[in-house]
């Protein structure tokens, strides 16, 4: 399969190698621009651009700019990078179509597992709709987890949430954001339902439901065996 093409844009040029090495070194393509009029011309030039990494600040032309300007003709994914941790910035950002919002400084290795996510949601990085995991098999076309070659009966709710889990592995993950997605932003129920369905999963999981792991005060985490 062809090499996923990722469009790195901040004008700090340290910035753009550190996270340009961990994008080539995970088996991707890496195009950089140092600001915002140069991201617009790579953007349009190559059409098959799988994920573009943000910055805010820059010059010529901010983030925002450029992310108002790729979304007004592409929904590809947009992951905004910013020194500001203004809780008025990221509003802004989700309200223009922004995929995730990471504030610098950040791990470039958790940097690559969000790509990774959001390109996995984006049904971009595979085609295929099986996902595997730990011993895990999870059928999205036919509906049917596999724990070790054994059938596991699962409610839809539970298929959705493992799913989200295997899409995110090794991700930790709030109760608010496993809500949005698995349960979508119109729901207004109380967070704490997550907690009723991951004991249920994790039960009829067996040993592997162990796999999930409870992050305290926050939510929960898909861990594969070492």
């Amino acid at each position: 399969m062809d090499r996923l093409k990722i469009l790195v844009v901040d004008d700090e040029s340290r910035m753009r190698k550190l996270v340009s090495d961990f994008l080539v070194k995970n088996h991707y393509d890496v195009l950089e621009a140092g600001d915002g009029e140069e991201a617009m011309e790579i953007f349009f030039a190559q059409k098959d651009i799988a994920l573009v990494v943000l910055d805010v600040m820059m010059p010529k032309m901010d983030g925002w700019q450029v992310c108002r300007e790729i979304r007004s003709y592409s929904k590809v994914p947009i992951i905004m990078l910013t020194a500001r941790t203004d809780e008025r910035d990221e509003l802004q950002g989700f309200q223009l179509g922004v995929d995730e919002y990471i504030a610098k400084p950040f791990s470039p290795k958790i940097l690559v597992a969000r790509i990774e996510a959001i390109l996995r949601r984006a049904n971009v990085s595979s085609r295929e709709e099986v996902l595997s995991c730990g011993g895990i098999q999870l059928d999205k076309a036919a509906h049917q987890v596999l724990i070790d070659g054994q059938a596991v009966e699962l409610s839809y709710k539970e298929f959705e949430l493992l799913a989200y889990f295997m899409e995110n592995r090794g991700i930790a993950l709030s109760r608010e954001k496993i809500l949005n997605n698995v349960w979508n932003y119109d729901y207004f129920g109380d967070a704490r339902t997550i907690d009723t369905h991951v004991k249920k999963l994790r039960s009829k999981m067996g040993q592997k439901g162990e796999l999930i792991k409870t992050i305290w005060g926050m939510g929960y985490k898909l861990e594969e065996d070492k």
